[in-house]
């Protein structure tokens, strides 16, 4: 059967696009990462820093208060499970990875700290590089790609992937996500989706995170004749459709917010794909 990775979504941050303000608690964070974990999460990633569209930036102690205690908390669980910090700070990740995170997510694919792939590479820790045009303050305002959106994205993982491997960093520890709803608009979203396979052609790991994402409300709202987005907890039916999708061409790690039904999804799509019937 063909494999894949669930990856968890556990956000300590008042103001996240979906759950801002419901895990702000070491103790709720925690709670939810049982929960997660027992619904099949193999990953769990932790953000104190949100990075939703508009988003301002965070101060790093105010970071490493929110962070920290929730990984500490984490990796004292015992949960079998493995952890991530999502960051752009190379000192959160430093304190994260002491804590016991073995993976950072750089949203900003090593650009936003000069720092960071050096605590990358010296920790042996693995990384996600993600595509995003602009920062999170500006990023949804009118993106715009001179050329192929695909053949851009995939242009600039291929060179953060070589910038990480001079920097240090293992290839086999470098994980690489188109950056869906970062910088992109619907059309962008769905032409990165339907070309997946382009970017799984780098031959690294291919995470995507769609989970309950605006386009994926605007979709949803099309099929129901309306015309505002549907809110974000009516986007589960569109972020499984997608995780299928991106499963079908390619893709091996999925960021979501609700782990059980993305993991029933998934073993369905992998039974037929890999024609494993009973």
């Amino acid at each position: 059967m063909a494999q894949y990775t669930l990856m968890g979504v556990v956000n300590v941050t008042p103001d996240s696009f979906s759950d801002g303000g419901r895990f702000l608690a070491p103790e709720d964070a925690l709670e939810q990462g049982r929960i997660l974990a027992a619904e099949g999460a193999d990953i769990l990633d932790v953000g104190a820093e949100s990075t939703r569209p508009g988003a301002e930036p965070v101060e790093l102690e105010e970071e490493l208060r929110r962070a920290m205690p929730v990984m500490e908390a984490l990796a004292g669980a015992g949960l079998g499970v493995e952890l991530s910090i999502d960051t752009t700070k190379a000192a959160v990740a430093a304190a994260a990875i002491d804590a016991g995170a073995g993976i950072v997510n750089d949203v900003t694919a090593l650009r936003g700290d000069p720092e960071m792939a050096a605590v990358v590479a010296s920790t042996g820790a693995r990384c996600c590089l993600m595509h995003m045009l602009g920062e999170p303050r500006t990023m949804q305002h009118r993106p715009h790609y001179d050329g192929d959106v695909v053949d851009e994205v995939k242009a600039f993982l291929e060179e953060r992937l070589a910038f990480a491997v001079r920097a240090g960093i293992a290839e086999e520890r470098i994980v690489l996500d188109p950056g869906i709803g970062f910088g992109k608009t619907l059309a962008h979203n769905l032409a990165l989706l339907a070309r997946l396979d382009e970017l799984c052609a780098l031959g690294r790991p291919i995470l995507v995170g769609t989970s309950r994402k605006t386009f994926l409300g605007v979709l949803g709202a099309r099929a129901h004749g309306l015309e505002d987005p549907l809110p974000t907890d009516r986007r589960l039916p569109g972020t499984l459709a997608t995780c299928v999708l991106a499963f079908e061409r390619g893709a091996g790690i999925f960021r979501v917010h609700e782990v059980a039904p993305a993991a029933e999804a998934l073993a369905v799509a992998a039974a037929t794909l890999g024609g494993d019937g009973a």
